[in-house]
């Protein structure tokens, strides 16, 4: 079977299963563990998981079902919805079409039945896995999945900040309903990419800059997240430049609404800055999503 190779496997995370389950035990151990409730979705950051690796485990081990061992109760979900790619308002979404992916932890099964159904109803462009980008957007959730979902399948796609954004959040939502799958839905994006190596400072530099992102900036994208609102999301991580996957974010959004979901919790918040003091930083949420 086809299968997507790692690219940054070994650099931007662990490349041995080993080394990445001790990494992830230490940050279910730093961060206090998962949190417990119904949570049916989350967005992560993307950065090599020595920077933002801690807010991503914690909120993907959220999305196990509370009742029993994460091992056992990890079984009952089929499939997770994945959602990332850095891209502008008129690129072209995308999704893999079939296949396996690789990860440290073994492989995971592309959702083949769901993919073709989403496929069908919205305009997406199929990609095959030699032929799917190598996006850290993605890959760097690739091995948390694995590892709290070891018996899931995936489908993943690269969504465009604009209005399809949503059409394909509610659609694969809605067509995981029709083949009875239980899901997990998972958007990637980092927040606010600030200092003279991206372009973007309005606010100086040094703590003050820091303080502006993390208390303002990232702040108004967390709010716009947190109140479950799609066309803020878009705005913001357009206008605001804190966001550097909305379209991401949007399709998480949908799709997690049409699964029923209702309330959100920030689970964390961090800065590169506070690992590596530099006037070039980043900004990292955690957020989960779930009924009332």
């Amino acid at each position: 079977m086809e299968k997507k190779q790692t690219a940054f496997a070994g650099t931007w995370y662990p490349g041995t299963s080993k080394a990445c389950e001790a990494a992830i035990l230490q940050y279910l151990k730093d961060g206090q563990g998962r949190l417990q409730g119904d949570f049916m979705g989350g967005i992560v950051p993307h950065a090599g998981w020595h920077f933002s690796g801690s807010i991503a485990a914690r909120v993907i081990a959220s999305l196990v079902p509370n009742e029993g061992t994460v091992v056992d109760q990890s079984d009952t979900i089929d499939t997770i919805l994945l959602f990332g790619a850095h891209m502008h308002r008129q690129s072209e979404p995308f999704i893999m079409t079939h296949g396996m992916i690789e990860t440290p932890f073994g492989d995971i099964e592309v959702d083949k039945a769901l993919t073709d159904n989403i496929a069908a109803g919205v305009g997406i462009r199929k990609r095959a896995p030699g032929k799917f980008p190598d996006e850290n957007t993605l890959e760097l959730q690739y091995p948390f999945i694995r590892y709290f979902f070891p018996r899931a399948k995936i489908v993943v796609a690269g969504v465009a900040p604009n209005g399809l954004a949503a059409i394909i959040g509610g659609m694969a939502a809605q067509e995981a309903k029709k083949l009875s799958r239980q899901i997990r839905i998972i958007g990637s994006t980092d927040m606010t990419h600030y200092g003279p190596d991206f372009g973007f400072t309005p606010a100086g530099c040094g703590q003050k800059a820091v303080d502006w992102v993390s208390t303002e900036n990232d702040r108004n994208a967390i709010r716009a997240m947190t109140d479950m609102d799609v066309e803020r999301v878009l705005s913001q991580g357009q206008d605001h430049k804190n966001m550097c996957c909305p379209g991401a974010v949007a399709a998480t959004l949908a799709a997690c609404k049409k699964n029923g979901a209702v309330k959100a919790i920030e689970l964390d918040y961090a800065t590169s800055f506070e690992r590596s003091r530099s006037d070039s930083f980043v900004g990292y949420s955690g957020i989960v999503y779930g009924r009332a």
